[in-house]
């Protein structure tokens, strides 16, 4: 299992625009992908899950990946966020 924590960077936090984007970004693997907020998990692959966690500007989250492209997914994942300016 591979894993990578980020801090929120995003004065909306992850709203709507920025969760699809992770989401779509997560479903191109084969990886079990999860986020981690306030002792919640959630897969990252359901736009509903992590909708649910309403991760604010200056939140850590925890991101998780098990499986053959594990290391690839987190690499991409990470590369969404600061890309788009959604953390660090």
């Amino acid at each position: 299992m591979a894993e990578r924590t980020f801090k929120i960077t995003s004065d909306s936090g992850l709203h709507a625009r920025p969760a699809t984007m992770l989401v779509n970004k997560a479903g191109q693997f084969q990886s079990d992908i999860s986020l981690s907020f306030n002792g919640r998990s959630v897969n990252l692959k359901s736009i509903m899950g992590v909708m649910s966690l309403g991760v604010p500007k200056g939140s850590e989250i925890l991101v998780t990946a098990e499986g053959n492209d594990a290391e690839e997914a987190l690499t991409a994942i990470e590369g969404v966020l600061k890309s788009e300016g959604l953390g660090e």
